[in-house]
């Protein structure tokens, strides 16, 4: 079940591993994620909340999230594909089936990363010339491993913790210099 929801996160890692990005560090023509610079105190506020209700009984090892860099850290065609990367993670581990109060609290987080995850998709265009940094392709390779690894609950227990980080990270692509 989980491989058949995690099937466009697993393309877009291919992909990457392929070469796709951003041509000549930066974002193409059309992309719109300037409105991502300041996300609205509502967004942030329903993200906390849905962190706070989600109920994790789940032991898990995964640390796929602990990274000893931030997306910062990256040049700007790797930040956008690290942030494609985990907003389809995080879309695909929001959308599995969940408890009556869990299923309440993550309606609008859902909504708020499905719109996100389509107008980054927006940004990503194919430059076979182009390969991401060491740090990327070794976290893609990371993302790659665990789902076959971890269990469906564990990653989402994983995701919804660190969903936070996800929001950094899109603002930090948004700005399109240091953040």
């Amino acid at each position: 079940m989980l491989r058949l929801s995690l099937t466009p996160l697993l393309v877009l890692v291919l992909g990457v591993s392929l070469g796709a990005a951003f041509p000549h560090d930066t974002l193409r023509k059309g992309c719109r994620l300037s409105k991502y610079q300041n996300i609205a105190q509502e967004e942030q506020k329903a993200v906390d909340k849905m962190r706070q209700e989600f109920v994790n009984d789940h032991k898990c090892n995964t640390r796929l999230f602990q990274r000893k860099w931030n997306a910062v850290d990256l040049p700007m065609s790797d930040r956008a594909v690290l942030v494609a990367a985990e907003l389809n993670l995080t879309t695909a581990m929001l959308e599995l089936p969940a408890s009556p109060g869990f299923a309440e609290a993550r309606r609008r987080p859902l909504d708020f990363f499905t719109q996100a995850r389509e107008d980054v998709r927006g940004c990503v265009s194919v430059d076979p010339s182009h390969q991401p940094s060491g740090r990327l392709r070794h976290w893609l390779h990371r993302l790659q491993a665990a789902d076959s690894a971890e269990s469906a609950a564990c990653l989402r227990a994983t995701t919804v913790l660190h969903v936070l980080r996800v929001l950094d990270n899109l603002r930090c692509a948004a700005l399109q210099d240091k953040c």
